[in-house]
């Protein structure tokens, strides 16, 4: 009973330390590195929580908005508030706000959080809101930035009465609003070269890439696989543009795997992670072996290590990026127009897993 409480006070500092350095850890990645079952992760955050350590958010926990204790500096006077608007409050996003809160809490800042749905109307219609209550100081927004509306709702945008962030959203060109719009947002073409130079350097030379349809992340990929493409080093090595609409969209996936077969690609990067594992899952039903036959390197890193093999992926800096969007609001607010606009592109990390592995580095 004794060594249980040391292996438990240990993991518990060191998830503490996790969280400190991040602002916000998930249950399932601290299970993963820790060794551990999901479950006394969260045992572990539901006892320092219940010490005032941590806060308990849905499948992670972030620093606390307040501390009595001596370790912990004492919480700053709240100053302002800070409206944040996101497209979506599952997936991808949850880190994305984690990180933001965690920032806010250390600075004092409280955030209005306002779910959209990908829709440019119910962008406008939820940063109006917000604006026109005066309930915020400034505004951090990912709004859909896809198709001819871009200009407009940028126009619009730079209009607000109120300082603006763009949070994972990045213009495609200087447009002349009455403010300089400021964005902080994941570098996912570094993200993809990273996949190509890890599979490179796996001794795959027929490369392929498989995004999805309508998201924003594959707007980055595909701009970075044009230019890839085009670089004499690569060349030859990048083989097969796809889209897929839908994970489960058998016909185009097994239509893949098979012009994979075909072209001689050895691997493929796909986006997002449930497109990943489907086809994953496909190539089992069509006996064809990950990584022996097909290597593949999913981008997100939101469940990819949930199949067998687990699956390498891409993993976007997404608390980091919350966490950066809330600093530079409140140094917006704190300087006014003395800061230049700042525009800030933040590199992922790539997790090796078994998906991507050549067969010595296995063993």
């Amino acid at each position: 009973m004794e060594t249980d409480r040391l292996f438990s006070a240990q993991r518990q500092e060191r998830l503490l330390a996790e969280l400190r350095g991040q602002g916000a850890v998930r249950v399932r990645d601290l299970a993963r590195e820790f060794g551990v079952s999901e479950l006394t992760i969260r045992r572990d955050i539901t006892a320092l929580a219940e010490r005032g350590l941590v806060s308990k958010v849905h499948g992670g926990a972030t620093l606390p908005s307040h501390s009595n204790t001596l370790s912990q500096p004492r919480q700053a006077p709240l100053r302002f508030t800070i409206g944040m608007v996101v497209p979506s409050l599952d997936f991808y996003w949850p880190p994305v706000v984690a990180g933001a809160r965690a920032a806010a809490a250390a600075l004092g800042v409280s955030i209005q959080l306002r779910g959209s749905s990908y829709d440019p109307d119910e962008d406008r219609r939820q940063m109006g809101r917000l604006v026109e209550a005066q309930q915020v100081q400034g505004l951090l927004l990912a709004p859909s930035l896809d198709g001819d509306h871009a200009d407009e709702i940028l126009e619009w945008i730079g209009h607000l009465p109120v300082p603006t962030i763009l949070v994972e959203r990045q213009p495609r060109r200087w447009t002349p609003t009455t403010r300089h719009i400021e964005w902080v947002r994941s570098d996912h073409s570094l993200g993809l070269e990273i996949a190509v130079y890890h599979l490179r350097q796996q001794g795959h030379r027929r490369i392929g890439l498989v995004v999805a349809q309508g998201s924003p992340t594959s707007v980055h990929l595909r701009y970075a696989w044009r230019t890839a493409a085009a670089d004499p080093s690569t060349s030859g090595a990048l083989a097969m543009q796809e889209t897929v609409t839908t994970p489960g969209q058998r016909d185009v996936i097994v239509r893949i795997l098979r012009e994979c077969r075909l072209s001689r690609i050895t691997a493929l990067i796909v986006h997002s992670d449930p497109h990943a594992i489907a086809v994953a899952q496909f190539c089992a039903e069509m006996g064809i072996a990950i990584p022996g036959d097909l290597a593949i390197v999913s981008y997100d890193d939101e469940i990819a290590h949930l199949v067998d093999p687990a699956l390498t992926a891409v993993r976007p800096p997404k608390s980091h990026v919350g966490r950066l969007a809330v600093e530079l609001m409140v140094s917006r607010l704190l300087n006014g127009e003395r800061r230049p606009p700042h525009r800030v592109l933040l590199a992922p990390d790539l997790v090796v897993r078994g998906s991507s592995l050549s067969l010595t580095q296995r063993h």
